[in-house]
């Protein structure tokens, strides 16, 4: 059996330096071995800069390409679907950067796809690999009976012309950040939550510049989701869960490595933890090395993705927005 995975990259977008070149160096299971972009000029610039041995020209070239394991799939959203059902088909596994798909019809398919293959198939939630959110859940368990689960990711993205704001391209606030809060309180909450309401604010027609939603949970606790690339809050990036015995505050779950704090307040005591700063995309990367080539178990499987993207369709519907379609 090989001792590491041979990725190829869909794609020169700007979070494949962060997400796989930088933690491929410090994971010895995985190389990156080849790029194709839209614009060969561009795959040859940016295999040159981060010492990437093999450009292709196009994405289905890199598909057919023999010597590969595997594909990361960092494309605008509306893409992520159909390239990595491309993949499937080529026989490689995918690690799929978030959210998974343009809607939860389209995560079905992938899903129904990717048992029928065989292959891994990993969403990039890349958070849940770092140790900070095992000990969320482990600390919620202290709580006592839930009472409520708040999960907020705010930061600013003026530059209104970017990929992220666009309906044909699956964008929108809810979509690029307010995934990672959707993850996080269907995690901490413990059960598949009912949307109750959605409130936007619009960037353009159909378009979600952010976005607050009330959600209520089969045990009969409730929770919120709050998420915006453009609004009055311009940075926050936090959770809060709420039980009968005291609660927990985390500042920044979604990359620990960035700085933060667990603060857990329990029957009158206070304490607070921290966890190394190593980055969370090193040990995703690690987890789906260990899936391909040790068959080993990950959390954020395509059947986690379609639930995740059931609660983001549901919150589109309670605000009156379409659901995101693929390109």
């Amino acid at each position: 059996m090989a001792d590491h995975v041979r990725i190829g990259v869909l794609g020169a977008a700007r979070i494949v330096p962060a997400a796989l070149v930088r933690p491929a160096r410090a994971v010895g299971s995985v190389v990156v071995s080849a790029v194709a972009a839209r614009d060969a000029g561009r795959a040859r610039e940016f295999a040159d800069r981060h010492g990437i041995a093999r450009v292709h020209d196009g994405y289905e070239e890199l598909l057919a390409d023999p010597d590969l394991d595997a594909v990361y799939v960092p494309l605008p959203n509306g893409l992520h679907g159909r390239w990595t059902l491309a993949a499937l088909e080529a026989g490689k596994h995918v690690l799929c950067e978030k959210p998974f798909a343009a809607n939860a019809e389209e995560a079905a398919r992938v899903a129904e796809a990717a048992r029928n293959s065989g292959l891994v198939v990993m969403e990039a939630f890349h958070y849940r690999y770092h140790p900070l959110a095992a000990r969320m859940v482990e600390v919620v368990g202290e709580l006592g009976e839930l009472r409520h689960v708040d999960a907020r990711f705010a930061f600013p993205l003026p530059r209104f012309s970017d990929i992220r704001y666009s309906l044909e391209l699956a964008g929108g606030a809810l979509m690029d950040a307010g995934c990672y809060p959707v993850s996080l309180v269907r995690l901490l909450g413990g059960g598949e939550p009912e949307v109750r309401s959605a409130r936007a604010l619009l960037r353009g027609e159909g378009v979600d510049r952010a976005m607050r939603a009330e959600l209520k949970f089969p045990g009969g606790h409730t929770g919120t989701v709050v998420t915006s690339m453009w609004s009055r809050t311009v940075l926050k990036v936090s959770a809060k869960v709420l039980g009968a015995n005291g609660e927990m505050r985390v500042i920044n779950p979604f990359a620990p490595q960035a700085g933060h704090r667990l603060v857990v307040r329990l029957k009158g005591q206070r304490r607070v933890e921290r966890f190394d700063r190593r980055p969370s995309y090193e040990y995703q990367l690690e987890a789906f090395a260990d899936a391909v080539l040790h068959g080993k178990p990950f959390p954020t499987t395509p059947d986690d993705a379609v639930a995740t993207m059931r609660v983001i369709d549901d919150i589109y519907r309670a605000a009156g927005l379409p659901l995101r379609r693929p390109a």
